[in-house]
């Protein structure tokens, strides 16, 4: 990437992918910026070489004194609510975070002429679709109002470029997993709801047992299909982005996945290998609104970002994973 002017700003970058995404801004020499209200994120994950400003998108004073004191090029924004399950409870607070925030971070972008944006969307944008692998043209459907508020921020991107030029690439991301080799950040949630950290809990002595949603599930064994893809994996996507909008190329959606679907009994069975543990499995009740199977296509990301998955094996992703959670930082 050539040599930039102004500094990287990450919205949300003291939450997980955020984080790790400060991480390779910094270790690529970039100048980091990162704006977060610590209701989700750890300020121990922020690299100590990135400026903090703690607070929130959804306050256009703090925004306009961040942007007046710093001299912004870009924007990547991670700062979203994210849980499935709270969303159908407290839709309200998903809306005001979510869209409304983004609404007044992107009238402070136009108000300070910044004109590119790296968006971290997500898989939930499709909600339940009709077939596998998912391609970034299929109808977008979704079944809960995280996936909907996503939709709607990629929507409002694409009006906001029709009215003052901002340039965006959003990345639909499957399931993030692993971390970063240094072992110093991790996934670190409270409550956890993903698979893979939540299997490692039960490794590490912190939870009795992992719990399976149902397997009676249209897939190979029973059990809901999905697609993994390493943390380090979507912050390289993320570079990729900032890459293909520096060079001038229009505002575009990619799908990042690994493209291989492992099923809940597969994730357990890698983790006991990895972690030499016997994890306990209980078989549950299906959950509402879990699809059968959810695999990404990302041949467009391979083919116009230029980007491959580094961490190519579910049993690499969950080592980096393993050596994060047996000694945790924060």
């Amino acid at each position: 990437m050539e040599q930039q002017s102004g500094s990287v700003l990450v919205v949300g970058g003291a939450g997980y992918i955020g984080s790790h995404m400060v991480y390779r801004l910094i270790e690529q020499g970039k100048d980091v910026v990162v704006i977060d209200n610590l209701s989700t994120g750890h300020q121990e994950a922020i690299h100590e070489k990135a400026r903090f400003y703690k607070g929130d998108i959804c306050n256009r004073e703090f925004l306009e004194q961040v942007l007046e004191r710093e001299q912004i090029e870009y924007v990547i924004h991670f700062a979203a609510n994210s849980l499935v399950k709270e969303s159908t409870q407290n839709p309200l607070k998903y809306y005001v975070n979510n869209l409304y925030g983004t609404i007044v971070l992107l009238e402070a972008l136009v108000e300070h002429h910044i004109d590119k944006i790296v968006f971290s969307s997500s898989a939930a944008t499709y909600g339940q679709p009709e077939k596998m692998p998912i391609t970034e043209d299929m109808t977008t459907n979704p079944t809960n109002p995280y996936g909907e508020t996503k939709l709607a921020m990629e929507r409002l991107f694409h009006w906001v470029e029709q009215a003052h030029g901002i340039r965006y690439v959003s990345l639909r991301y499957f399931n993030a997993c692993g971390a970063h080799e240094s072992g110093e950040i991790g996934e670190a949630h409270n409550p956890e709801t993903h698979l893979i950290p939540l299997v490692l809990q039960v490794a590490s002595g912190k939870r009795e047992e992992i719990q399976i949603f149902g397997e009676d599930y249209n897939t190979k064994d029973g059990t809901c299909v999905r697609d993994y893809v390493h943390v380090c994996d979507l912050a390289d996507a993320h570079m990729k982005a900032m890459e293909y909008l520096q060079k001038g190329n229009p505002s575009a959606i990619f799908n990042l996945g690994s493209g291989t679907g492992f099923s809940v009994k597969e994730v357990i069975e890698v983790a006991r290998k990895v972690t030499k543990q016997p994890i306990d499995a209980v078989v549950k009740e299906r959950r509402l609104g879990d699809p059968d199977e959810l695999v990404a296509a990302s041949e467009k990301a391979r083919e116009i970002l230029g980007w491959s998955p580094k961490y190519d094996t579910l049993e690499d992703m969950i080592s980096s994973a393993w050596k994060w959670h047996k000694n945790p930082r924060f």
